[in-house]
């Protein structure tokens, strides 16, 4: 963090974050397979770990290789944040200060089954900008309950989407049910389902997303077949989506996943 190379626009943000601790080193991997069954990737994705207390990366996916056409691991945040399309970082910094605000609010000792997600571009092997899907979560904490290491994972869905919804969706994972759908209009206004989904659709809705088929939305949910095929006929409707492919696009665009 002395070295000014190192140094990103996040820093500042993370900064404001209650206790936030400096150089501390992290020697234990984290558990990925936990975290990416929380998580889904519907498109070719890559994820890392980060020391929230220095900025480092570990424990990388080889696809952040391909995907940006890098000769090496990135070591330093930096590094990534340096592949963000720059109309973006704007709107990165916010969109991880709403979430700082976000977690503060539920109560920081649910910090670690709380995830945070956004869209944003970032240049690919080919030269192009692309839009990723961003997924976080705190995934260690020291013994005073201060966050020390996260998990990101970065899905290229440019070929489901261009329209970045410029919101930030914050839910819980494990035993939270949070859902917090925060749209920052300074960047767009995007637009609205003619109806509201209920919980319970939201969550059908993000298994969806995940690839499960009824069967398996059934046996997750400890619902019948037919209670989760009505659910996904109502969905459908209220989306105005005439298919599972549909409904996944639109939900990237109005910031729904």
């Amino acid at each position: 963090m002395e070295n000014s190379e190192k140094k990103h626009p996040l820093i500042e943000v993370w900064n404001t974050y209650p206790g936030i601790r400096k150089d501390r080193e992290i020697l234990n991997k984290p558990p990925v397979e936990r975290i990416i069954g929380e998580m889904f990737a519907i498109g070719e994705f890559y994820y890392y770990a980060l020391n929230l207390t220095n900025s480092t990366l570990s424990h990388h996916h080889e696809n952040i290789l391909r995907l940006h056409g890098l000769p090496e691991y990135p070591e330093n945040l930096k590094e990534v944040i340096d592949l963000t399309h720059p109309d973006d970082i704007e709107f990165v910094m916010k969109a991880e200060q709403t979430l700082i605000d976000k977690i503060t609010e539920i109560g920081l000792e649910h910090q670690l089954y709380i995830k945070c997600s956004y869209c944003f571009r970032m240049k690919t092997a080919e030269g192009n900008y692309e839009l990723f899907h961003h997924q976080s979560v705190i995934t260690m904490e020291d013994e005073t309950g201060i966050p020390v290491q996260a998990i990101n994972i970065h899905t290229n869905i440019h070929h489901i989407t261009k329209e970045n919804p410029y919101t930030v969706l914050i839910s819980g994972i494990g035993p939270r049910n949070d859902f917090h759908q925060v749209k920052l209009d300074s960047f767009s206004k995007p637009q609205q389902f003619s109806e509201h989904l209920t919980k319970r659709e939201m969550e059908i809705l993000g298994l969806i997303t995940k690839g499960y088929s009824g069967p398996e939305i059934a046996q997750a949910l400890i619902l019948s077949e037919h209670t989760v095929r009505t659910h996904r006929k109502n969905i459908l409707r209220k989306t105005d989506s005439r298919n599972c492919k549909e409904l996944v696009k639109k939900a990237f665009e109005r910031g729904l996943i």
